[in-house]
């Protein structure tokens, strides 16, 4: 993507309009408007995914990525506190349901296609093997010590913690990611950071003025905030179609985590098919430690301030394919180098989870 001196009108006028039609659906219900509510929303998507070019070229990486992961966790954080506090204990699975739709995604998803895409083009894409293994490494422990370890605890019988575990669990979850960020960010932050050799073009354009940088990142909050409220107002349309066809609940929560996941994974993809494969890892990885890191904490002091009970482990199934995905990841990720292979070998672990979801 080719950034221009000024931002266009339309990367302006997208994120206005998006809430504009959101407001709008306070005041019309006709089935027609959510036709509306949607175009709104892959609106909201393509634009954000714009604006987070924008202030990722002007600060670099691996800022912009860390960037975006964040802007995207902390917004889909507040949609999950909203909806547990609106739902009360009803909803003690909500956290865990959505991170580990989450990471399935982003793992088998996003990563699938970006290697599929990149080796379609590029043949053969290589990128730092640290930061790969960096990432892998705290998002195995993570998801490990949230998801699985829950069903095997003795204090409380599963899929529970008690709440000096819950506690314990949530400063875990925030030392390591707090470590990775400062790794990140810090003191390795070549790790992490794109071949130059293998940088397009693009990485070598003009950077944006300050001006411009901050007005995208404002935009970019705007374009976010629309497209998790957005999800969110489509999500009854959503849940009749998905009954109506006979499918599975959980089946709407994967649908509404791929959309607020879009323009992380557009983004990845787009910096994929650039031969930026170091870009793509950066914000796919570094999405799925900032879903974990920064969701379980909140929900555990949630949990904590009103003494609901937090749903954390997860079941047989769920858990073979978590622990297969980060197995495969490893592996694949483990050479510094991949080929179509990875990306087919990921894409098929990601069909037969959707496909496992609807036919359980």
């Amino acid at each position: 993507m080719k950034i221009p001196q000024r931002l266009p009108r339309w990367s302006i006028v997208i994120p206005i309009a998006a809430w504009l039609v959101l407001g709008g659906s306070l005041l019309v219900s006709a089935p027609l408007y959510a036709v509306l509510l949607t175009a709104a929303l892959f609106g909201g998507v393509l634009t954000a995914v714009y604006h987070a070019e924008v202030v990722a070229h002007r600060i670099g990486e691996p800022f912009g990525t860390l960037l975006l992961a964040l802007a995207v966790t902390l917004i889909e954080v507040a949609l999950i506190v909203s909806l547990m506090l609106a739902g009360g204990e009803a909803t003690s699975g909500l956290a865990r349901d959505t991170v580990f739709a989450a990471i399935m995604i982003i793992l088998n998803g996003i990563i699938g296609l970006c290697l599929l895409a990149g080796a379609s083009l590029h043949k053969e894409q290589s990128f730092s093997l640290q930061g790969a293994s960096t990432s892998l490494a705290t998002l195995a422990a993570l998801a490990v010590l949230t998801l699985v370890l829950p069903n095997f605890t003795s204090t409380v019988k599963g899929p529970f913690y008690s709440p000096s575990q819950l506690a314990f669990i949530a400063v875990i979850s925030l030392v390591l990611y707090g470590t990775f960020v400062l790794v990140q960010t810090v003191r390795h932050r070549d790790y992490f950071l794109p071949d130059v050799v293998t940088a397009d073009e693009e990485a070598h354009a003009p950077l944006p003025s300050n001006k411009m940088a901050w007005t995208s990142a404002a935009l970019l909050m705007l374009c976010l905030g629309a497209v998790v409220l957005l999800a969110k107002a489509l999500a009854p349309t959503l849940e009749h179609a998905v009954a109506a066809a006979g499918a599975p609940k959980a089946l709407v929560g994967i649908i509404i985590a791929m959309v607020v996941l879009l323009p992380e994974g557009m983004a990845a993809f787009r910096a994929a098919r650039a031969n930026r494969l170091q870009t793509s890892i950066n914000l796919a990885l570094g999405s799925a430690l900032a879903s974990i890191g920064l969701t379980i904490p909140v929900v555990a002091v949630i949990s904590l301030t009103t003494g609901w009970s937090l749903t954390l482990g997860l079941d047989a199934k769920s858990t073979i394919l978590l622990l297969l995905s980060l197995i495969i990841t490893s592996i694949s990720l483990g050479t510094g180098r991949t080929t179509i292979m990875q990306g087919t070998i990921h894409c098929v672990i990601f069909a037969v989870y959707l496909f496992t979801t609807i036919v359980p």
